[in-house]
């Protein structure tokens, strides 16, 4: 299993940061003077992975809201959790569905409510009746173009279910807000593997760039060491075959649902392929990859605060 781990560890050292992402940061230096608040969306299921120190510190002097968006995909329990987690920083925070039709008026209200000290201090000032401008921000692939058409109540930015659709700021205006929305944004270096291997099992990182067999097999160790029974009951395993070894897991998985080559051997490529689908697609069922820390880091704390 070393070897494996290295394997995956130096499959992971390699870096999706493209130049748009660079000036999107730039962009951000500049736009955060100008706006009243940030809304910052997270991935319900990595809600720590897929915290951008580089938003984190460039949101920090102003007012910010977290939203943990796909809360439809993750699990219930644990994302109240992360609510109270975020809460206990003094920092705002939501679960949201940005896909859901029905969710606008609750997303919309839950944010006026996140910010209410804000725009109290507005009324207060006479401005009232100003728009509230919030720089909408997250990592790729978190959903943002999905909320803004869901919270502005018609499509007006582009949506797809993969990384770097939006490739410029655009601003977008609903009756009491403007919303500029950045495009996703990574960080040039993972402090872990853990954070890499998070970001790639949700599809943040492109994957044509990844070993989808290394992918699957360390999706698989994750999510049968919090969720044993959801892998056990999706893929018929007994007890002993859910025990094995990562490749061997992989290779149990593909031979029960008949994803053979010629000669009988497992298509081992074609089964990681569905498994990675499968998990994105929830067919496993609501999994959250990722706790709150026991204790909240110092330096964590004053970013988020």
């Amino acid at each position: 299993m070393k070897n494996e781990e290295l394997q995956f560890s130096n499959q992971y050292n390699i870096q999706w940061f493209p130049g748009h992402m660079a000036r999107t940061l730039r962009v951000m230096e500049q736009e955060i003077q100008h706006v009243d608040a940030s809304l910052i969306l997270l991935d319900a299921r990595i809600p720590l992975s897929s915290l951008n120190p580089e938003i984190e510190r460039i949101t920090a002097r102003k007012p910010r809201l977290y939203a943990l968006n796909k809360a439809d995909l993750a699990d219930p329990a644990v994302t109240e959790e992360w609510i109270r987690y975020f809460r206990a920083a003094d920092a705002g925070c939501v679960a949201i569905n940005a896909k859901s039709k029905g969710g606008t008026a609750a997303v919309r209200s839950a944010i006026e409510k996140e910010l209410s000290g804000l725009l109290a201090r507005r009324q207060a000032r006479g401005m009232g009746g100003a728009k509230t401008q919030i720089m909408l921000c997250g990592i790729p692939n978190v959903g943002k173009s999905t909320f803004i058409n869901t919270f502005a109540g018609s499509a007006r930015a582009k949506a797809a279910d993969r990384p770097g659709v939006t490739k410029g700021k655009q601003w977008v205006s609903t009756e009491k807000f403007d919303l500029l929305d950045m495009p996703g944004v990574l960080w040039k270096k993972f402090d872990s593997k853990a954070i890499a291997s998070n970001l790639a099992f949700i599809g943040s990182i492109k994957d044509d760039i990844l070993d989808v067999e290394e992918l699957a097999m360390n999706l698989l160790d994750e999510v049968r060491r919090y969720y044993p029974d959801l892998v056990a009951s999706r893929y018929k395993l007994d007890q002993e075959a859910l025990a094995l070894p990562p490749y061997d897991l992989l290779t149990a998985i593909g031979r029960r649902r008949g994803l053979l080559v010629r000669g009988g051997e497992v298509d081992t490529e074609r089964c990681a392929v569905m498994l990675v689908d499968e998990f994105r697609a929830c067919k496993w069922g609501r999994i959250t990859l990722e706790r709150p820390p026991r204790r909240e880091d110092p330096a964590e704390g004053e970013d988020q605060g």
